[in-house]
């Protein structure tokens, strides 16, 4: 395989590494990451500490049994600064003291060493004479310290001592010319050690269990408080998480509203300028026509001519008269239906029976109202939308229904305020409705641009529109 496939292979899989562990908590991370360099702490420290103790304590053993040894052995050699060689009758005297008694049950083997390397006595005679190279542990007793080992026999001429299977407590002891004070002569010697073994093995097992309980208690409460901050972080990142969605769900809301607004405005201009020619074209139509009418008949010869009789001249009079008068009350009409009434200080209720009354008045239907819950109060913008929708949606039954079976119901549900304004006409497809349709335009345009919805149905059994508004909305509006 190529060595850049190699490469990039092994930074996906440490990128892959990387990305699982970040994932993780904070706590699993502590947990996993702490535990682990806390074992390790405990491995290093707890072997530290026992190697401590288990030195301390063969030391002071071995300098017991040294000084024991020493205060037998010693009377029974000679000058060792003189005397090169033992003669028989302190070999026989150390045979029978280290045979026999505590010393025969307590030491497994003993040698006398000369400083060049050689085995002055040994209780195996194969030994005795011989010359070995001096290992580190004779020449630190030779510079006048003790040296004890504890089942850590390596020296060459120990084969003995490595096979006994015994646990052997190895001593090197210094012996010291008495009123000099020079080291003459050591003394090797392995002390069977069952008790000593027992000791150790109780000091380490000791020291393992007061440094494992020791780490785990620091592990513990120290993962206690991360436990916690990592909870606090948890909590405090979902509530951050949720916070943070409900303001993406707001900002989309909002981005929709706005949308909803802008497009409502466009629309709103566009319907003004057609609103604006339907009454310039109901003016035209209507009044002006009259108006004309009437004005031609005033230069009419029945009224400048003074041939003309009274009575021809009285007709033409109340002709002009009648045209007038019409006009005047279309004028009158379309006034009153651009004009909104005093609102301000009526509730719900009262400012839809208001547009009802108007509408039978003009147009001489009954119209039924029902009304269920209403709220205490509601902003003059959603006061005008109200009476606008039920004013054009009854306008718009009459013109394209004959008014039949028309009904108007108030509702509030979950804090929305419904409005239904319903015939029983024949019907029609809302899809033929288009945006010249002035009337349904505006009143769409109108209920949107205060964040409502407005809805059409329509069958051959009658027709109904609906408008909701949000209490909540125009409250925070």
């Amino acid at each position: 395989m190529p060595v850049p496939r190699v490469i990039h292979k092994y930074k996906l899989s440490l990128a892959s590494l990387v990305e699982r562990w970040n994932s993780q908590s904070l706590a699993r991370q502590f947990l996993l990451a702490g535990g682990f360099v806390a074992t390790c702490a405990m491995l290093v420290v707890g072997s530290f500490v026992a190697s401590l103790i288990e030195n301390a304590v063969t030391r002071n053993s071995a300098a017991t049994t040294a000084l024991y040894v020493d205060s037998v052995i010693a009377p029974l050699l000679p000058d060792m600064q003189t005397t090169q060689a033992l003669d028989d009758t302190v070999t026989r005297a150390l045979d029978e003291t280290l045979g026999q008694g505590a010393l025969g049950t307590r030491l497994f083997s003993f040698r006398l060493w000369r400083n060049d390397g050689t085995i002055l006595y040994s209780n195996n005679k194969d030994l005795s004479g011989k010359g070995f190279p001096l290992s580190d542990s004779l020449r630190t007793a030779f510079s006048g310290q003790m040296v004890a080992k504890f089942n850590r026999i390596d020296d060459v001429e120990s084969v003995a001592e490595r096979n006994s299977g015994k646990p052997l407590l190895e001593i090197y002891n210094p012996v010291l010319q008495p009123w000099s004070g020079k080291v003459v002569a050591v003394s090797e010697f392995y002390e069977v050690a069952n008790d000593l073994e027992w000791s150790v093995n109780q000091a380490r097992l000791l020291s393992w269990l007061v440094v494992a309980l020791f780490t785990l208690t620091f592990f513990s409460l120290l993962s206690i408080i991360v436990l916690r901050g990592s909870r606090t972080i948890d909590n405090q990142r979902r509530a951050l998480n949720g916070r943070i969605g409900e303001l993406s769900t707001l900002l989309l809301q909002n981005e929709a509203l706005r949308a909803r607004v802008q497009r409502a405005t466009q629309r709103a201009a566009a319907l003004n300028e057609s609103y604006l020619r339907r009454i310039g074209a109901d003016l035209h139509d209507g009044p002006a026509q009259l108006i004309a009418y009437a004005s031609l008949r005033l230069d009419s010869r029945t009224l400048t001519s003074p041939k003309a009789s009274s009575a021809e001249r009285d007709a033409s009079l109340r002709t002009i008269k009648t045209s007038l008068g019409d006009a005047m009350a279309e004028i009158r009409n379309i006034c009153s239906g651009l004009m909104l009434p005093h609102i301000e200080t009526d509730n719900l209720t009262d400012l839809i029976g208001r547009a009802i009354r108007e509408h039978e008045r003009r147009t001489g239907v009954t119209v039924t109202l029902l009304v269920g819950t209403t709220p205490r109060d509601l902003p003059t913008s959603a006061k005008i939308c109200v009476y606008r929708f039920v004013q054009e949606a009854l306008n718009n039954g009459y013109r394209h229904a004959g008014g039949i079976g028309q009904k108007v119901m108030q509702s509030l549900d979950h804090e929305q305020i419904v409005i239904e304004v319903v015939d029983e006409g024949p019907g029609f497809d809302p899809k033929d409705v288009g945006p010249q349709k002035l009337g349904l335009a505006g009143l769409r345009d109108r209920v949107e641009s205060l964040g409502g919805t407005f809805q059409l149905s329509s069958s051959n059994q009658g027709t109904t529109v609906r408008m909701s508004l949000s209490i909540e909305e125009m409250e925070q509006a």
